[in-house]
């Protein structure tokens, strides 16, 4: 049984450098067009020759999102675009659109082509269809629950690779096809500008009452009735193995590195430990937790089980859960002194219990005693951004570690 890739998402260079760091096998990653999440920095010509050269240094994949639902006008930039990735040689193109598989075989005819989940991939046949017209791989919808994944894995080429969402964010929508943004806010999700107006509050009102508000919203500030939880499969590793997946994907370009670090470790540990000794494998409840420290509408495991019930919606509100912040970041260490070099993401004093968030590792607490400014000199607190910091809590971590404080 070969382990499944870890692909993680890279927002930005330092995201990239981060999910690397903590164990991602691969990470997708935009250029400034053609790609579905605007919101995310993405990258320029220069930041993705910069990538490809870290990944391939790292001797970890690269995958490149030309994964808009494009317009006539969108087409004419494109070749352009493509020669330009023909040139860096990614690992991947991620497409979802056939007059942009086509003109991929045209301009960009070496790189592999993966399918994207906007293509609303959930049966056999769409598998089979894209693998005669070339492709590689092809990323389920979210959709699809672990028994249509297995049907999937026994109908389709051996050599065809399954691809599948395993944590974060989901959509009301098929795979994110959605036009209510465009409609409602003139910002088109299909080309990789939703405006999220499912996590938006919403009051039911009967055509012939207008401006009267019907009882059916949750509490006194409405109901947020499209808005669904985050979708996390930590507690169900050898479902995943065994249904065939090639590649477990993790949601996020537009999350911190934070975020990228913690989700991508505790995967790593987990499928590290699952192919140690699959017959003894337990899963690990400090995962779940671990995994309850960064930012989350609370968890559901979407439709592998079968199609969700109500449960899955979250009613009260659309914010995020955050029960932490990221204090510091290691940016070295000094070996003359056994002090960790720090550089600032939020305030914190000296005294405060934090925690370290290390890659291969498990995250522990101690107190942070003895905080210096970069000088050497003992401060109280460190309130500036970017503040360059040294403490020693007696041993050694990476760079690219972070440092984090539960919220008061």
């Amino acid at each position: 049984m070969k382990k499944p890739e870890l692909l993680a998402p890279a927002g930005s260079l330092d995201r990239l450098k981060t999910a690397i760091a903590f164990g991602a096998d691969a990470v997708y990653a935009g250029g400034e067009a053609f790609s579905m999440r605007t919101a995310a920095k993405n990258f320029s010509e220069d930041d993705l020759k910069r990538a490809r050269e870290l990944t391939l240094s790292q001797n970890k994949k690269l995958y490149i999102a030309v994964n808009i639902i494009p317009h006539n006008e969108d087409m004419k930039e494109l070749p352009a675009y493509l020669s330009e990735l023909a040139d860096l040689s990614p690992d991947g193109l991620i497409i979802s659109d056939l007059g942009v598989l086509s003109m991929a075989k045209q301009y960009a005819p070496k790189i592999p082509v993966h399918i994207s989940t906007q293509a609303n991939n959930v049966n056999s046949e769409t598998f089979k269809m894209w693998h005669q017209l070339g492709a590689s791989r092809v990323v389920c919808a979210r959709e699809l629950s672990f028994d249509e994944i297995r049907e999937i894995r026994k109908e389709i080429p051996s050599d065809l690779e399954i691809e599948a969402f395993v944590h974060g964010a989901m959509c009301i929508s098929y795979s994110g096809r959605c036009l209510l943004s465009n409609y409602m806010a003139g910002r088109d999700s299909n080309q990789g500008n939703c405006a999220h107006p499912c996590r938006w509050n919403y009051h039911l009102v009967e055509e012939q009452r207008p401006g009267e508000y019907l009882p059916v919203y949750e509490n006194e500030r409405g109901t947020f009735i499209f808005n669904s939880r985050d979708l996390c499969m930590i507690e169900y590793i050898p479902q995943i193995v065994q249904s065939g997946i090639n590649s477990l994907k993790l949601e996020g370009r537009v999350k911190t590195e934070y975020y990228v670090a913690t989700v991508v470790k505790t995967y790593r540990e987990a499928l590290d430990r699952y192919f140690e000794n699959p017959e003894t494998y337990q899963t690990d409840p400090a995962w779940l937790e671990e995994l309850s420290k960064v930012s989350n509408r609370h968890y559901t495991t979407g439709f592998y089980l079968g199609k969700p019930d109500e449960t899955a919606q979250v009613y009260e509100t659309s914010a995020y859960v955050r029960t932490y912040d990221v204090v510091a970041v290691v940016t070295g260490y000094d070996e003359t002194t056994g002090e960790l070099l720090l550089e600032q993401r939020n305030r914190f004093f000296a005294g405060d219990t934090l925690e370290a968030v290390v890659p291969y590792m498990s995250s522990f607490s101690f107190t942070a005693e003895g905080l210096k400014d970069i000088d050497g000199n003992a401060v109280d607190s460190a309130p500036h951004a970017q503040q360059a910091l040294r403490l020693n809590i007696g041993k050694q971590l990476p760079p690219l570690s972070l440092l984090r404080k539960k919220r008061a």
